[in-house]
């Protein structure tokens, strides 16, 4: 009888190592299977990429309006677009450095820009671009 316990003791070593090098190439198998997907992920960025189109100028801030006669004080009275009368706004307040030195959102007015910003004495500039906007027809 021991020599029965003992030979049935080898067969079963023999199948645990057998089971290791088989799980072995299971991880092996698997491995090239995550490189697949990673391929296709970099293939559809390069798809998504679109050339830049350059960016048109909306045609409303491009038409030419004219200012009242109080804004005329400040950029000319000749009709020009939004975009140049804010422009020529900024140079005045540059100009006179009427922009506040604590806080650089504010602009400080004169005389001139009072009579624009409706008789205020500080302005925000996103409030400005509103004020001025009421000048032009």
């Amino acid at each position: 009888m021991a020599t029965a316990k003992k030979a049935a003791k080898k067969p079963a070593a023999k199948k645990t190592a057998a089971k290791k090098p088989a799980a072995k190439k299971s991880a092996a198998k698997k491995a090239p299977a995550k490189k697949a997907p990673a391929k296709k992920v970099a293939a559809k960025k390069v798809a998504a990429k679109k050339p830049a189109a350059k960016r048109k100028p909306n045609a409303a801030f491009m038409k030419a309006m004219t200012p009242s006669s109080t804004l005329a004080a400040v950029v000319g009275a000749i009709p020009l677009p939004r975009t140049e009368v804010t422009k020529k706004i900024w140079d005045y307040i540059k100009k006179n450095k009427l922009q506040d030195a604590v806080n650089k959102r504010l602009i400080n007015a004169d005389d001139k820009l009072k009579a624009v910003f409706g008789g205020k004495g500080k302005v925000s500039m996103f409030e400005m671009t509103k004020l001025v906007s009421n000048h032009l027809k």
